[in-house]
C-alpha cells in the first residue's frame, strides 16, 4: 500500500509520522516543493550560533507537540524560556504586558490600570461594559469590531491588535473570533458583559504544570529532520505536485515540469501544503478555500556584547507607525543562546502592509536596529546580521473561516483515501499543524480496509 503526503511542514511530517504508526507496511512517501524539510521551522547559525529562522518555540499546554518531540527522539532535550516578561512600546514607553489578559482581552482590570498601556478615558471604557454591557454573542465577528464596541478603540489597539499580530501578522478587524479566539465563543454566547466573558474563558484554561513554552538547544528547527527519519518516509525534495486524479482503486498524482511528467500512483493522499497550492490540486474535486496570507520577515542580530533591554521581548502596535511589530531578547529568553554575544529576532510585516518587506535586507536590518536602539538605548556593535523573508507564510482567518474550511472539508470526505491538513485550516503553530496531521492520516486511511 501507498500512502503520499503532499507536503513536508510540520502538519506533513506529522501525518507521515501517524501514517507510519498505523500502517508500518505501508510505502510512504513525502513530496516537498522546496529543497529542505520543515515549512516554518527551519534553523541556521548567525554569528556562530544556531539561531531558529522561523518558530522558535512551541506551545506545551497542548500535548500534540510534546507528542512530536517524544516521536523525534527529542522530548528529554525540550527547554523552557529562562525570561517570561514580555513589554508593549507604547505611547513613547515600554510597558510591561499586562497579567492575565485572553490575547490581549483585559481580564484583571488592576493589572491593566498598573501596565499605564491606556489612558484613563480608557480605563473607564473598559469598565462601561460591566456597567451597560451588549448582548451575547451569536454569530462570528471580527475580534477587533467586537473589543472596539465592548471595551473601545484603545483595548484594541494597545492591546489586541499587537498581540493578534505576533501570532498571524493580522489585523484585528478582520480575523475571526471563532478561528482565533474559540475559547471565548461559548462564555461570549452566555454573557452580555465581554469582560465576565474573558474571564470565563481564561478561568476554563487547563492550568500546566511547567512553563508554557519550550525550545530546544540548537533550535527548533531540529525538529523536521528528526520526524523525517523517524517515518521512515521516502523523501522527495524539489518535487511539486501539479495535479491529483482519481483512479478506479485510488489516486494518481502528476508530478514534476510540464515539459516532464511524471506519475505516481497511490492509495491514500494527504495534501499538507497552504490553501493556494490545495486549491488547485482539490479542483474538481472539493470547493476551494478562499484564504489569504500575510508576509513577514524576520531580522536576526548578533551584538557584540550584553543583551539590552530587559525580559524577553517586547510587542510594537500598530498604531505607533513603526516597521518593527515585535522584538525577541533571544539570548535572554533561551539559556542556550546566552553567552558573550547576545542575540535578538525582530519581526516586520503586517497583512496589508508590504511597504516594509520591500526593503532590502540591509536596509531592514539599519532600521530594525535604528528603532531597537530608540526603545532600548544604543546598542552594542552588530557582529552578524540574517533576515529571512516569508512570503505568504501566515494564513488570515477572516469573519465566516471556520465554515469556509467545512465547505472543502465536506467535499474532501466525499472522497475516501483523501485528506487535507496544515494551518490553512486548523490553526497557526506547531501543536496545531501537529494535530492537523495525524488526524489528516486517520481520515486518508480509514477506507477499505487501510486502518480500522
Amino acid at each position: 500500500m501507498r500512502v503520499v503526503v503532499v507536503g513536508g511542514g510540520v502538519a506533513g511530517l506529522s501525518a507521515a509520522l501517524e501514517v507510519r504508526a498505523l500502517r508500518p507496511d505501508a510505502d510512504l512517501v513525502v513530496l516537498e516543493a522546496s529543497g529542505r524539510l520543515g515549512g516554518k521551522v527551519a534553523v541556521s547559525e548567525v554569528g556562530g550560533l544556531a539561531v531558529d529562522e522561523g518558530a522558535d518555540s512551541m506551545l506545551t499546554r497542548v500535548p500534540d507537540g510534546l507528542a512530536l518531540a517524544r516521536a523525534a527522539g527529542l522530548e528529554g532535550e525540550l527547554v523552557p524560556p529562562a525570561a517570561g516578561q514580555a513589554g508593549v512600546w507604547s505611547r513613547g514607553r515600554l510597558r510591561d504586558l499586562p497579567t492575565g489578559t485572553l490575547l490581549g482581552l483585559p481580564t484583571d482590570l488592576a493589572a491593566l490600570a498598573r501596565s499605564g498601556l491606556l489612558s484613563t478615558a480608557g480605563l473607564y471604557r473598559v469598565l462601561a461594559d460591566l456597567a451597560a454591557p451588549g448582548g451575547p454573542v451569536e454569530e462570528d465577528v471580527s475580534v477587533g469590531d467586537l473589543v472596539r464596541r465592548r471595551f473601545g478603540g484603545q483595548v484594541v489597539d494597545r492591546l489586541v491588535d499587537p498581540l493578534l499580530g505576533g501570532v498571524y501578522a493580522g489585523r484585528a478587524d478582520r480575523l475571526s473570533l471563532r478561528a482565533t479566539l474559540p475559547q471565548l465563543v461559548g462564555p461570549a454566547a452566555q454573557h452580555r458583559s465581554l469582560l465576565l466573558a474573558a474571564r470565563e474563558a481564561r478561568a476554563a484554561t487547563p492550568p500546566t504544570d511547567g512553563p508554557l513554552f519550550a525550545s530546544l538547544p540548537g533550535g527548533l528547527g531540529r525538529l523536521p529532520q528528526r520526524l523525517a527519519r523517524a517515518a521512515r518516509a521516502d523523501v522527495r525534495l524539489r518535487t511539486t505536485a501539479r495535479a491529483l486524479d482519481r483512479t478506479p482503486t485510488g489516486w494518481r498524482l502528476t508530478l514534476g515540469s510540464v515539459a516532464d511528467p511524471q506519475l505516481l500512483t497511490a492509495d491514500a493522499v494527504v495534501l499538507a501544503v497552504p490553501a493556494a497550492p490545495a486549491n488547485r490540486l482539490l479542483d474538481g474535486l472539493a470547493p476551494a478555500l478562499d484564504l489569504d496570507y500575510a508576509s513577514v520577515a524576520i531580522i536576526t542580530l548578533a551584538l557584540d556584547g550584553p543583551t539590552p533591554g530587559r525580559g524577553s521581548g517586547y510587542l510594537v502596535p500598530a498604531v505607533e507607525g513603526r516597521a518593527t511589530k515585535a522584538v525577541t531578547f533571544s539570548s535572554r529568553k533561551w539559556r542556550h543562546l546566552a553567552g558573550e554575544r547576545s542575540v535578538l529576532r525582530a519581526s516586520v510585516g503586517r497583512y496589508g502592509d508590504t511597504h516594509d518587506l520591500q526593503r532590502d535586507d540591509a536596509e531592514l536590518v539599519a532600521v530594525v536596529a535604528a528603532e531597537l536602539a530608540q526603545v532600548v538605548g544604543p546598542l552594542p556593535r552588530t557582529a552578524a546580521s540574517r533576515v529571512t523573508r516569508w512570503g505568504g507564510s501566515l494564513p488570515q482567518y477572516a469573519v465566516g473561516h471556520l465554515d469556509r474550511v467545512r465547505l472543502t472539508r465536506d467535499g474532501v470526505a466525499r472522497h475516501p483515501g483523501l485528506a487535507v491538513a496544515g494551518a490553512a485550516y486548523d490553526g497557526v503553530g506547531v501543536p496545531a499543524c501537529a494535530r492537523s496531521g495525524r488526524a489528516a492520516a486517520r481520515q486518508a486511511l480509514a477506507h477499505n480496509g487501510l486502518y480500522d
